[in-house]
């Protein structure tokens, strides 16, 4: 058996990781949510959901990745009690990032597409109507979505396939930290636009009204939903960059790194959005159309929006790649480990794939426009995310925890053992009780609630 790669170094793995966990929910989610949930309130809320839902479940990811040195679908098997069949989820949990992918690499596609036409000034003169006018032309055209959703997986896969220190992690760094360095000079644009202090007013400032009209226990599911899905956990995604790294560390230190560095992201965008919104009188939807409607009807109307719409877009571009890669890394590494492929091979043969795979997307919005899944306005796109975020992510998550928390998996005493390894913060003891019961049911709960959600309003 070949050697397993290993990261260069801890910073690489921490940006990697967190690269892997910050995307498009960080910004046309997580800002609309905090606003309309009380703004501060709901912050306060959602930090402590990320103390108790996702950290346990990001150092459960990890710890199985360290202890296996294998992917998902070997780790499993590898760590489980004779006789039992845990490893059956790996092949799902593979098949979780493939259809991830198959939409994923679309919205890339538009923020590429997004990147270039605001260089180019298309959105100099727009108003509200060309700006969405803009977004339904963009849809509408098969071709165009699928050259450039092409550029994002054919950069990607080139990434992974100049190896893991080489190609992932050097990419990531450089991608990671001028996602970091663009959204600082954002939202220092942002916050000194004229007018742009009732937004951040909106944004920060507790206002227990909003919390209570919305209703105490939608705040807190809405805070414990956000929470869960924002760190991508539930398909071996955190679990393959376990893998990689060595015990030198304690993986609740390093968990607790990336999630703050996420959350930081989050809020950040926040800063950029919600000031530019209220200085120019515009609504803050929450979805795609924040991003592709909203903001370049903003960018039209900013001095020197041209240059500030190309950085944003950038920056969403720069989120989006770093999502990508680190899927595209554990897809390879799938072929890898259980079928000795070549990197290389792994690479090209999935390059091809997630390009015919995200095709159905790209036609959901034109040639497939008439198949709702979901009722009338729901695409293609939407019943591919529930699949991933209301079904695949909260069982996988669920799996992981009583893996890791019952004699039954792999148990409470490996799990603590590996995970306290190493320098740094060890996993709280007194979580014991409720890593095995309570978290098990609020993982159960957002499930239900979100198969709820979609076939209720049906």
């Amino acid at each position: 058996m070949a050697e397993r790669e290993t990261l260069a170094s801890r910073l690489g793995f921490i940006l990697l990781s967190a690269g892997c966990a910050i995307g498009l929910g960080n910004v046309w989610r997580f800002p609309y949510i905090t606003g309309q949930y009380g703004g501060a309130v709901f912050v306060l809320i959602y930090l402590l959901c990320l103390v108790l839902i996702g950290l346990p479940v990001m150092v459960m990811e990890f710890s199985i990745g360290r202890a296996s040195r294998r992917n998902v679908a070997e780790a499993l098997r590898i760590l489980e009690p004779e006789g039992t069949r845990w490893h059956l989820y790996g092949p799902v949990a593979i098949a979780g990032n493939y259809l991830l992918m198959m939409f994923y690499t679309v919205i890339t596609g538009w923020l590429f597409y997004y990147f270039i036409s605001a260089i180019a000034g298309s959105f100099d003169s727009l108003d509200a109507a060309g700006a969405e006018a803009f977004f339904s032309s963009v849809q509408a055209d098969p071709i165009l979505q699928t050259a450039f959703m092409a550029i994002g997986v054919i950069i990607g896969f080139a990434i992974c396939m100049g190896g893991l220190r080489n190609g992932v992690e050097k990419a990531s760094k450089i991608m990671m930290l001028g996602l970091l360095a663009i959204m600082l000079v954002l939202v220092g644009n942002s916050v000194l636009l004229p007018g742009g202090g009732e937004g951040l007013r909106f944004y920060l400032v507790p206002d227990f009204s909003r919390a209570m009209d919305a209703g105490l226990s939608e705040v807190v599911f809405a805070a414990m939903s956000q929470a869960f899905f924002t760190l991508s956990v539930g398909m071996g995604g955190m679990e393959i960059f376990g893998s990689y790294i060595g015990k030198e560390q304690s993986l609740t230190g390093e968990a607790s790194r990336i999630i703050a560095l996420d959350t930081s992201v989050a809020i950040m965008a926040g800063l950029i959005i919600f000031p530019a919104c209220f200085a120019f009188g515009v609504n803050p939807g929450s979805g795609p159309g924040l991003l592709f409607v909203t903001l370049p009807n903003i960018f039209s109307q900013m001095s020197g929006g041209r240059i500030w719409g190309a950085l944003f877009f950038l920056f969403m571009s720069f989120a989006a790649m770093t999502t990508l890669i680190a899927v595209f890394e554990n897809i390879i590494a799938y072929w890898m480990d259980c079928h000795g492929w070549t990197r290389r091979k792994a690479a090209l043969v999935n390059m091809a794939a997630i390009i015919i795979l995200s095709v159905p997307c790209v036609l959901g919005y034109n040639v497939l426009s008439s198949f709702h899944p979901f009722g009338p306005s729901s695409q293609i796109l939407d019943l591919e995310d529930f699949l991933i975020s209301s079904t695949i992510m909260p069982l996988g998550s669920l799996l992981f925890v009583i893996f890791c928390s019952h004699k039954c998996g792999w148990g409470w005493r490996n799990f603590i053992t590996e995970a306290d390894e190493g320098q740094g913060m060890k996993f709280p003891s007194w979580m014991k009780g409720y890593v095995r019961w309570v978290l098990p049911a609020i993982v159960a709960v957002i499930f239900i609630k979100g198969y709820w959600d979609i076939f209720s309003a049906l």
